[in-house]
This record gives structure tokens, C-alpha cells and sequence, in this order.
């Protein structure tokens, strides 16, 4: 069996058991979710969503962001961690959304790279959620698994995305992402997998059973 064969029989049993596969983090538009993928950085999604709860309330567009004063934000997101590096990622990412590009979140991986904070991973997300556009975002998991399983024996995620991409159709890049995440989260965890309830432990290379 190839890695293309295996990677796709994986994600075709995945998508079975978690059907329901999306972004965890809460919002209602790309500026939202460019935020929150910014905060989500060694972050739980649930505390992000906590903080955005109240954050997206006083803040509704880049302009309201790139204004804003950097001690009072830096309280507002504290308890996501990194406050001080984040605080200025989102205020300067904002600055230039309203310098070159009128306030709004570009839809290409060319314009959205260059933004303060954002790297190829948050720009799938956002590419990928926010517009439709596949992607395959190399979080913690995606990383995580992408290795045990086999898939790629790269370490530096813009490799292992590039790997991924090679082996799972465009049209399904998004969704693949979002089913490893969430596979990561609730079965193959990162200290104790739990691979006698994993149902591609047969599929794994890396499975106890």
C-alpha cells in the first residue's frame, strides 16, 4: 500500500467517526477568525473562544484592532498566554489590513503571508474556513499525527503540509485538517494515544495494538 493509499483510507474511516470535523474556534466573520487563529497559538481553542466572547464585542472591524491601545489589549487577551507578542501581531496585522487592503482579510496566501502574525498555518485556516479555499493547516496535531501515522517524516510543518498535500485530493485539504485535529484531540493525544480505541490503529505504524 502506498502512503497516498494509506493516507486516504485513514481519513475515509475518520471521516466517519467524527463527521461533524470543523474549526473550533468561534466567529463570525474572517477578521474574527484571523484573531482568533492569532490567539490560538499555544492556546486551548475553549480559553480563546472565552476571550473573543468579550473581545469581539468591543472590537468589529481592522481599524478598531489597529487602534487600539496595546496595554489595555494585552489585559483583554492575558490569559491566553504570550499576551505582549500577540497584542502586537493582531494591532500591526490590522494596521496593514486598513494601509493595503481597505480593512478587509485577503482571500490568497500571497497577501495574507506578509501580515504580521501570520504564517502559512493561520492563513489556511483562514483561507480554508473563512472562503472555502483548501488547505492543510499543520497545527500541533496535524504534526503530531501526520508523524505517527507515517504520512511524512518531516519535522518543519510547511514540509509536512506540503507532504499532506501530495497525498490527500485539494477539494478535501480543509476538512482532512479539521479531522486530525480533532482525532488528535479526542483519541491519539500526545503524551498517552490511545490506541486500543483508535479505529486506524491497523492502518498505524506507530500503534500498541
Amino acid at each position: 500500500m502506498t502512503s497516498r493509499e494509506r493516507a486516504q483510507k485513514i481519513f475515509a474511516i475518520l471521516k466517519k467517526e467524527i463527521p461533524d470535523a470543523r474549526c473550533a474556534l468561534n466567529h463570525k466573520n474572517p477578521l474574527e477568525l484571523l484573531v482568533a487563529t492569532i490567539l490560538s497559538a499555544q492556546c486551548t481553542d475553549k480559553r480563546v473562544n472565552e476571550v473573543t466572547k468579550t473581545l469581539f464585542k468591543k472590537y468589529k472591524s481592522a481599524k478598531d484592532y489597529a487602534t487600539a491601545s496595546p496595554k489595555t489589549f494585552e489585559q483583554e487577551i492575558r490569559s491566553t498566554g504570550f499576551y505582549q507578542n500577540k497584542t502586537k501581531s493582531i494591532i500591526n496585522c490590522c494596521k496593514k489590513l486598513v494601509e493595503n487592503h481597505n480593512g478587509q482579510v485577503p482571500k490568497t496566501m500571497e497577501e495574507l503571508t506578509p501580515l504580521p502574525g501570520i504564517g502559512r498555518k493561520t492563513a489556511n485556516v483562514i483561507l480554508g474556513t473563512a472562503f472555502g479555499i483548501p488547505g492543510i493547516v499543520v497545527d500541533t496535531h496535524v504534526k503530531r499525527l501526520s508523524q505517527r501515522m507515517g504520512l511524512t517524516d518531516k519535522k518543519d510543518p510547511d514540509k509536512i503540509e506540503f507532504d499532506l498535500m501530495e497525498l490527500i485530493p485539494q477539494k478535501e485539504w480543509t476538512l482532512f485538517s479539521h479531522t486530525l485535529i480533532w482525532h488528535g484531540r479526542q483519541t491519539c493525544h500526545a503524551l498517552k494515544p490511545d490506541c486500543p480505541a483508535c479505529r486506524v490503529n491497523r492502518l498505524c505504524p506507530s500503534s500498541t495494538v
